[in-house]
């Protein structure tokens, strides 16, 4: 268990949510856990999730799609779009579910690493959803799980990684 916690903020009525949460990292190695492909598979999402990439391309106008699999053998697929990679600072792009019946139901997210004292980071995330039922069905899904399981996956290999 990390000492540093995940906070998710998601106001009643607004179509955003923040996910922010502090590493013991510098903010390079954070920023490159977030564009090393290998890296990124494997703490992305909660446990019990196989993650691959079919695409993965971090640069600004690049594109990505991620595949889970569950223990049971059922996949999730996720898409999107990268608007801005900004070394070591921000990343800009889209996400979208595959499995929703109609597609179309993409957010906005903008990731900011800013560097704290003592070679630790503090990232930042801003989704914006389409609507609030969009942003309210995320938040039901249980993806306050998947991302605090991702994030202490994280933390250990940033310690394996600073080694």
């Amino acid at each position: 268990m990390s000492k540093n916690k995940t906070i998710i903020k998601a106001k009643p009525g607004k179509q955003e949510l923040f996910i922010t949460r502090e590493f013991e990292a510098p903010r390079e190695l954070v920023f490159k856990a977030y564009t090393d492909e290998k890296i990124y598979a494997q703490w992305l999402g909660p446990h019990g999730l196989e993650t691959w990439f079919e695409v993965f391309e971090p640069v600004s106008g690049g594109k990505y799609k991620f595949v889970q699999k569950d223990k049971d053998g059922n996949e999730f697929s996720f898409h999107g779009v990268t608007h801005e990679v900004n070394f070591p600072e921000r990343i800009i792009g889209t996400f979208e579910f595959d499995g929703l019946p109609e597609s179309g139901h993409v957010v906005l997210e903008t990731t900011r690493f800013e560097a704290l004292p003592g070679d630790r980071t503090r990232i930042t995330s801003q989704s914006v959803f389409q609507s609030v039922s969009d942003r309210d069905g995320m938040v039901e899904s249980g993806m306050e799980h998947g991302v605090v399981e991702g994030y202490e996956r994280l933390d250990e290999i940033l310690e394996t990684l600073k080694k």
